[in-house]
């Protein structure tokens, strides 16, 4: 289960450009809660908190606590944010509510670990990430916050595949392909001295 984030926001009677832009006059972050077959909730939130969420790993699929203020406590996921095209600030967002039993389809991330142990990275093998996130989908009471993969043991040519990730219990992969790759390790590419040596080698008169 996804790690939950408790957030606290207030609520906000209208909706329209008008009412929008006067919350974001105001320093707030103009957003709604919707979906699980209930009214559209109209929230307004500080921007800092939505600039932290999104700057951390695995945001597509953290699970959040909504507490409105004067109201009740939603769980949702983020589904979209709007930035200003050049501030590069949030200027909406939006919250898709979660109810139980409820299929949902999310990208998470991958976490890999063991890097530094890896046989291949060791002999100059480069770990080449084919996919940082998978798209799934899954129950809304089993949501993972990130999958785990170990690549201490891999060598050059070795890869990792769905079957090998930690923490796939309760979800379907949405990606059409069996056993599909997410990572491999490389073999190192020639450097730039043998390059030149082999250069001079070819360009030398023969005897």
């Amino acid at each position: 289960m996804s790690k939950i984030t408790s957030i606290e926001v207030s609520a906000r009677a209208k909706a329209g450009k008008g009412a929008a832009r006067a919350t974001r006059r105001a320093g707030l972050v103009p957003g709604v809660i919707y979906g699980g077959k209930k009214e559209p909730t109209l929230i307004a939130l500080d921007p800092r908190i939505v600039v932290k969420g999104i700057q951390a790993s695995g945001w597509r699929s953290r699970v959040y606590e909504i507490k409105v203020a004067g109201g009740g406590t939603e769980r949702a996921l983020i589904r979209d944010i709007q930035l200003h095209p050049v501030k590069d600030s949030p200027e909406h967002i939006d919250f898709m509510r979660l109810a139980a039993g409820q299929k949902v389809t999310v990208e998470v991330s991958v976490h890999f670990s063991g890097e530094e142990k890896a046989p291949g990275i060791k002999r100059g093998g480069v770990l080449n990430i084919v996919r940082h996130t998978v798209e799934v989908e899954a129950d809304a009471e089993h949501i993972p916050e990130f999958f785990t993969v170990d690549l201490s043991e891999l060598d050059i040519n070795d890869n990792v595949r769905w079957e090998d990730l930690k923490g796939t219990e309760n979800v379907t992969p949405l990606v059409h392909i069996p056993n599909f790759v997410i990572a491999t390790i490389a073999a190192p590419s020639v450097d730039a001295a043998d390059e030149a040596e082999e250069g001079e080698a070819a360009e030398a008169p023969s005897a």
